[in-house]
């Protein structure tokens, strides 16, 4: 019976057709760190104190510094406490001076910041003192809107397709992106920022079907880490956009509106001709086979395409099918710890940037630059030593680094910023990894589900990430001590997980590992042989008798 595989070879693997349909998939990408983490620069800490003009009433001629030294109470450094002040009363000055100020309390009237500083989340919306934990919160509901999107658009693009998913979460980041800058209150704000969240995830989930479905067995991986290439350009784009724009609103305004440029896609994009087959649109398939075939300079015999159709009436599979069969219970319990760990460990880096030490610009842009080698050297790794066994070193890798950062002094800037970004480059590679493995380990009619299901674990650790950078607060090796010990268990946990290294893609629920098709020509080849040894020995027989 002939195999979908087989029309991808016919069309060719990765021709011109399938290079820029990468292309297209990746744009996005280039926009997607500004979403996850562009916020930490958005909130940079400065100088602040609570605004005590009070005094002005009774002294309005007070310079600013007397106006401190009478209002404000000193830290144990000689400093002005930045979140306590001196209770305002309605003595005259003669007694504030001769008497002083003893009761505190807190910054009843606001706070006030450098006047040369420009508008930032942190000064805009006071996010200091009892409210600096919403910075962190915040950054959890934008990883609740990536959960929200991995738990509807992958369900949804496996029902509708992953061309119509794909264009509506553009659009929905474009909208909720740049309304995003006009916001007047911070819980409107985290509201747009859920929004995005899910936006970007169903760009991620579909780009990751897309790229898989329409390329040869062989360059599968190459296609998806291009595109993941894409995200680590992107973070470099962040640090140099966020040097050199410092007002926020027109921050979110430069990191959203370009998506806008990408409208063309609605008359460019195709679908995914294996997921038309799986649906039983055989026409529709046909038509984007020929067109991905011509521009390929290819031709696909009419015998070959006179055979194409789905080997069974199939259905969209639910999560529910992903756990009633023992092998895809299996592959999708662990892939969902796999997920989790390497999620936990790559938001937990990235959000830190600011806690390291050292320039957070700088940083960044050395985050963003590891990131490429990181996607680049997964291509080969993958070709040399299979998924199973690239899965689980670089977790462990990525998991060891954050423990040794754990026991270095706080007074080591330089030792545990290297250490971070050797670990950014192997949790990066590791989610790489990720999104080839579980392609390949999940069936067409149940792919997206599956990638759904995985990528609403890493949503979930990626929603306590910035939670569990709050407990720093009671010592500040907790937070990485957890982003380390998690990626350590994942790693040793894919050991029980199958190889998928050259294997073609399952189509439907019944196999229970991707078929090799290798191994089929192989055991073509041997039958073939054996059939010939065979026919000759009955011969011999027959010329003796």
């Amino acid at each position: 019976m002939t195999e979908f595989g087989d029309f991808i070879s016919a069309v060719g693997e990765f021709g011109p057709y399938q290079k820029w349909l990468v292309l297209f998939l990746s744009l996005p990408l280039l926009l997607n760190p500004f979403q996850m983490i562009g916020q930490v620069f958005m909130v940079v800490d400065v100088p602040h104190h609570c605004d005590t003009s009070w005094i002005r009433a009774i002294a309005p001629n007070l310079t600013e510094e007397e106006q401190l030294n009478l209002t404000l109470p000193r830290d144990a450094d000689g400093a002005y406490e930045q979140c306590s002040m001196y209770s305002p009363v309605d003595w005259d000055l003669t007694s504030i001076v001769a008497y002083g100020l003893n009761a505190t309390e807190k910054c009843s009237s606001g706070w006030v910041y450098p006047s040369a500083q420009p508008p930032s989340l942190l000064t805009e919306f006071d996010l200091v003192c009892d409210r600096k934990d919403l910075n962190d919160i915040s950054q959890s509901v934008y990883m609740v809107g990536l959960l929200l999107g991995a738990m509807i658009f992958g369900p949804l693009s496996d029902r509708i397709g992953r061309r119509p998913i794909f264009l509506i979460s553009i659009l929905l980041q474009g909208l909720f992106g740049v309304g995003t800058a006009f916001v007047p209150h911070f819980y409107v704000y985290m509201a747009f920022r859920c929004v995005v969240g899910a936006s970007v995830s169903g760009i991620l989930i579909t780009t990751l079907a897309l790229a898989t479905e329409w390329v040869g067995v062989s360059s599968r991986p190459k296609a998806v880490l291009i595109s993941h290439c894409f995200v680590a350009i992107g973070q470099m784009i962040l640090a140099g956009l966020s040097y050199g724009i410092r007002n926020w609103r027109l921050l979110e305004i430069a990191g959203s509106a370009p998506i806008f440029a990408l409208f063309f896609y609605i008359w460019v994009l195709p679908e995914s001709a294996r997921w038309l087959v799986t649906k039983g649109r055989i026409e529709e398939a046909k038509k984007v086979l020929q067109k991905a075939a011509s521009i390929n300079k290819r031709t696909i015999p009419p015998r070959l395409l006179e055979q194409l159709k789905p080997e069974t009436q199939t259905k969209s599979g639910s999560t529910l099918d992903l756990f009633r069969k023992k092998h895809l219970r299996k592959v999708t319990l662990i892939m969902s710890c796999t997920w989790f760990a390497v999620s936990l460990v790559y938001y937990g880096l990235s959000l830190s940037v600011t806690s390291l030490g050292l320039d957070i610009y700088l940083t960044q842009f050395a985050f963003g630059a590891v990131e490429l080698p990181a996607r680049f050297c997964c291509i080969f790794l993958l070709q040399w030593f299979g998924r199973k066994k690239t899965q689980a070193v670089l977790l462990l890798l990525s998991g060891l680094m954050c423990l040794v950062i754990t026991g270095i002094p706080e007074d080591q800037p330089m030792a545990t910023t290297v250490l971070a970004i050797i670990g950014k480059f192997t949790a990066s590679a590791s989610f790489s990894t990720s999104y080839v493995y579980s392609a390949e380990l999940f069936p067409t009619v149940i792919r997206q589900t599956g990638v759904g299901l995985c990528s609403m674990s890493a949503r979930v650790a990626g929603i306590m990430a910035p939670l569990i950078r709050l407990l720093g607060q009671y010592h500040r090796a907790i937070p990485m001590a957890i982003f380390g010990s998690a990626p350590v268990v994942g790693g040793l946990l894919c050991i029980l997980l199958p190889e998928t290294h050259g294997a073609d893609l399952a189509d439907d629920m019944g196999a229970a590992a991707p078929y090799s098709r290798k191994l089929e020509i192989l055991s073509k080849r041997d039958t073939r042989e054996d059939g010939v040894d065979l026919e000759k020995d009955a011969s011999r027989c027959s010329e003796r008798n």
